[in-house]
């Protein structure tokens, strides 16, 4: 029995892509590139600044297939995750947490709470936080921008992107750049998957 087992399980684990996102404890899917930190925004703002990175907290929760999905079509893509690497710090949170928070403004909460006063009800939800922690503000108030849901790679790419670029600060909003770049692969001759 034993030695049908070992290589039945060895296949199992040769058969699992590179960097592939695996089952934490917690029910939530785990990057091996998401950072781990003590939860304080303001620290892990700076952070990512001092690596010349943005800062973004994707809220997920156990049982979530639109989660699952993420994880395993979109953050599974090197284009997605290579780009992600090099340009973020990713904070996971679980939407029903009890590990302890520290909101920009200094109040200290649970993930679960964190999530209900920055008004989070949807999972994945990834916040996209500014370069520079601003004062007097809570974390929800200082969000460059937020992407409920699970998209598609060209979406979900182009969100990374648009942040990056902060697209927030110009005049085309992320539906018209979102619009623009299908419009350039599609010139191109790239597939788009939006």
């Amino acid at each position: 029995m034993l030695k049908h087992l070992v290589p039945a399980l060895l296949i199992l684990l040769t058969g699992l892509p590179a960097g592939a996102a695996t089952l934490g404890e917690d029910g939530l899917h785990k990057e091996d590139w998401f950072s781990i930190t003590f939860r304080d925004v303001r620290e892990d703002i700076a952070n990512a600044a001092r690596d010349g990175k943005r800062l973004a907290m994707i809220f997920e929760q156990r049982g979530c297939i639109y989660c699952k999905k993420v994880h395993e079509e979109v953050l599974s893509d090197a284009q997605v995750r290579d780009y992600i690497r090099a340009n973020y710090h990713v904070v996971q949170y679980n939407l029903y947490g009890d590990e302890e928070v520290t909101d920009l403004d200094g109040a200290s909460l649970t993930e679960k709470t964190a999530a209900r006063k920055w008004g989070i009800v949807f999972t994945p939800t990834i916040l996209f936080m500014p370069e520079a922690a601003p004062d007097g503000l809570t974390a929800s108030q200082a969000v460059v921008a937020a992407m409920p849901g699970a998209f598609q790679k060209g979406t979900f790419l182009d969100m990374f992107v648009w942040v990056r670029e902060k697209g927030y600060e110009g005049a085309e909003d992320f539906q018209r750049y979102h619009a623009r770049r299908i419009r350039e692969r599609q010139t191109a001759g790239q597939a788009n998957s939006d």
